[in-house]
């Protein structure tokens, strides 16, 4: 096991922790959410990189347009 393949657990952390944020009643919260799944789909990303998962790249760039648009829509909300 090299390094890279630890990059998984981070970004496993990472997923819950925003779906959790996401799911808050609490605007902050809900938009800090949105950019933790940011971060947790750059994390996908590099680890699909290594471990050629390339559906999962696919994925992961997919979730990462839905969550900005839910971070914009987070900060027009009233």
């Amino acid at each position: 096991m090299n390094a890279w393949d630890l990059v998984q657990w981070p970004a496993m952390v990472a997923t819950m922790l925003a779906a959790w944020l996401v799911a808050s009643r609490q605007p902050a919260r809900r938009h800090v959410g949105f950019w933790v799944f940011l971060w947790s789909n750059v994390l996908w990303v590099a680890w699909g990189w290594h471990a050629a998962a390339y559906a999962l790249i696919a994925l992961q760039i997919g979730l990462a347009a839905l969550n900005i648009r839910g971070a914009v829509k987070t900060e027009e909300a009233p």
